[in-house]
């Protein structure tokens, strides 16, 4: 690193879990986030500013007026913007080290797993089940950790999947029985709930990345804003999984 990066990053440096090999550790990283909405963007921005190298961007939606008020990676200006430009923009003006290709489209089958397997851990900032199993099929696949996060009223939830081979993917936990709405515009979502869950998805990712700490591998953390009560779940990986009981692991 150089006097510039050292300077930018010195107080995470400083962080005796992190020091100087964390930091090129972080440096060297390939993050592929999926979604620039109310999660993705609090983790892009995060990501950005602790010194991950390369992020890759993917969505395929505008910016919108009402995107505004939980999607802080955008701004008023950016309405009519791909999200994808949008967020680059932003992530630019935090930090210029970092390379951001954006993806504005729906990544097919084959795209997904490409940039995937690329990818040294993958954030989900989705909002439906569909894309969610297909994120994880891929990651099954392609043996790449999977941060998933889900914002929803005042309640939210996140884990780490596939991260070693004893631990349950998204399939383990959630059955295909069925499309559920989950979305902010059906639902309505605090604006502030997405914001925890993606900042605690960017920590995960980085405490993933570096090698440090316990994440929540195994382990599902439940937000209930309301009443600010926190719970932790415990998950196993299923034998009947049809997704992860059959995979190379």
């Amino acid at each position: 690193m150089n006097d510039e990066q050292l300077l930018r990053y010195s107080r995470q440096i400083m962080l005796p879990q992190i020091d100087v090999a964390g930091q090129e550790k972080l440096l060297a990283s390939r993050v592929l986030i999926i979604g620039m909405g109310g999660l993705g963007s609090p983790v892009a921005m995060y990501l950005a500013t602790a010194g991950v190298g390369q992020l890759v961007i993917a969505d395929d939606d505008v910016v919108e007026l009402s995107n505004l008020q939980r999607q802080i990676a955008h701004t008023t200006s950016d309405i009519g913007l791909t999200k994808v430009d949008s967020a680059k923009q932003t992530i630019k003006n935090l930090n210029p080290e970092t390379k951001v290709t954006a993806i504005n489209k729906r990544l097919t089958k084959e795209e997904l797993a490409k940039e995937i397997v690329a990818a040294d851990i993958v954030i989900d900032g989705t909002d439906n089940f569909s894309s969610r199993f297909a994120i994880n099929s891929a990651c099954v696949e392609t043996q790449t950790p999977l941060i998933s996060g889900a914002a929803i009223r005042m309640e939210g939830q996140v884990s780490v999947f596939n991260k070693t081979s004893s631990s349950p993917c998204y399939r383990c936990l959630y059955k295909d029985e069925g499309e559920l709405d989950t979305s902010c515009s059906s639902n309505g979502v605090l604006s502030p709930v997405v914001g925890i869950i993606g900042s605690i998805q960017a920590t995960e990712a980085i405490k993933t990345l570096i090698g440090i700490g316990e994440t929540l591998d195994g382990k599902l953390l439940i937000l209930d804003a309301l009443y600010m009560e926190w719970r932790t779940l415990k998950l196993k990986k299923d034998p009947q999984c049809p997704e992860c009981s059959n995979s190379q692991f």
